[in-house]
């Protein structure tokens, strides 16, 4: 359980040793393959544990991270309203692969999705650019945090327009060349290769996902151009037909919010609190964080490969996506089915083409309960009114 400990402090060790060529930054698991973000981070923990030797104080300190994640995202489902509370049981103790990746294995994986969900919450609060910084932020740690870029990139151009969104991407930028430069200033050519490397393969032994597909097919460039198809096309219809809700066409997202043709907003109790306190209504907190949600199990369903840490990209994320549409009373226990076999896929040790089929399905049924069970409404169309003249009555004749 100490290996990737060990690799990460070996990792920044040479950073505290002076070392500013990423491309001379390695461990016993091989280079460093994180962007800046995760080398300052995990160099303070180098430092508070003794240069990386006290292991029990850093399980604590991610056990305290681990607590502070739990908190962040309890107050992002509290200000949604969507969940039954029962299910945060679930949350809390029924996983032994969440526990295991934050507190055994203290990977780097738990500190980004800390940070992404510190970030949403501020979004709620309607401080933009503050949850742009730190989304930057978190994706300096791991780049996982990538996928739910086309959702944010959405949600900016819903609520500032083209124009107004710009100065929130630049604060997203700067902080990555912020983070990156006494890097950039050495081998810049290095630095971005090694910490923003797309094409990297991985190994067909740790996949979750791909397991019952033959190793020749998994590590094929077709295969991954397919699947990189497959997910744009999934945001292309997420965005047009669920994130999209206005009568205008997505077009209009470029426009400035003033000039959009939408009627006013109904003066309810959740507006007023809006305009006096600057906090999302309820609705809009929901839209807020199905649009990230969902955005980011496009790209876990369209994964090259999920490895065993990679759980926590979406664990925190399930209930939501499984309870954010209405639920009716008997169908509560299939949903919470599906949390214990995607559970049970994650705890499977080698994978199998049982469970990372399992896990496909399942990944497959959340899909296709978000598609129909956030569809807009059908419209309610008034019949038109007969042409023939009304019949007299007696009477008034």
């Amino acid at each position: 359980t100490e290996i990737d400990w060990k690799a990460y402090m070996q990792e920044v060790e040479g950073f505290a040793n002076g070392t500013l060529d990423y491309t001379q930054l390695k461990g016993d698991t091989g280079p460093l393959v994180y962007p800046a973000g995760f080398v300052y981070i995990f160099l303070g923990l180098y430092y508070a544990t003794g240069r990386g030797a006290d292991i029990r104080l850093a399980q604590y300190l991610f056990a305290g991270l681990y607590l502070l994640n739990l908190l962040l995202v309890f107050r992002i489902y509290c200000r949604t309203n969507k969940v039954p509370p029962y299910v945060f049981f679930f949350m809390c103790c029924a996983s032994y692969r969440i526990h295991s990746i934050f507190v055994l294995r203290l990977f780097n994986d738990p500190v980004a999705m800390a940070i992404l969900f510190l970030a949403i919450n501020l979004f709620l609060e309607e401080r933009w650019s503050w949850g742009c910084l730190l989304f930057s932020l978190a994706v300096s740690v791991k780049m996982n945090i990538l996928l739910f870029a086309p959702g944010l990139l959405f949600l900016l151009l819903q609520r500032f327009g083209l124009l107004g969104c710009i100065p929130k991407l630049c604060i997203c930028a700067l902080l990555q060349v912020i983070l990156g430069l006494p890097f950039l200033l050495v081998n810049p050519v290095g630095y971005l290769t090694r910490s923003f490397d797309l094409g990297r393969q991985f190994q067909f032994k740790w996949t979750v996902n791909w397991r019952f597909l033959p190793e020749e097919v998994f590590q094929n460039r077709a295969f991954h151009a397919a699947l990189l198809l497959a997910h744009l096309a999934g945001l292309g219809l997420f965005a047009l037909h669920r994130w999209h809700r206005s009568k205008e066409s997505i077009l209009a997202l470029l426009k400035n919010p003033a000039e959009r043709k939408h009627p006013s907003p109904p003066l309810t109790v959740n507006n007023i609190l809006w305009q006096a306190c600057r906090v999302c209504p309820l609705n809009a907190s929901a839209q807020i964080v199905f649009v990230l949600f969902s955005s980011n199990f496009l790209g876990v369903c369209c994964s090259r490969s999920l490895h065993y840490q990679f759980y926590v990209w979406y664990f925190h994320t399930l209930p939501y996506l499984l309870w954010c549409s209405p639920t009716a009373k008997l169908a509560h226990m299939p949903k919470v089915l599906l949390l214990g076999v995607i559970e049970l896929c994650w705890n499977t040790y080698p994978s199998t083409v049982c469970s990372s089929l399992s896990l496909h399905i399942c990944h497959g049924l959340v899909l296709l309960q978000l598609w129909y069970g956030t569809a807009p409404p059908p419209a309610l169309h008034t019949p038109p009114p007969s042409r023939r003249p009304a019949a007299i009555s007696k009477k008034a004749q």
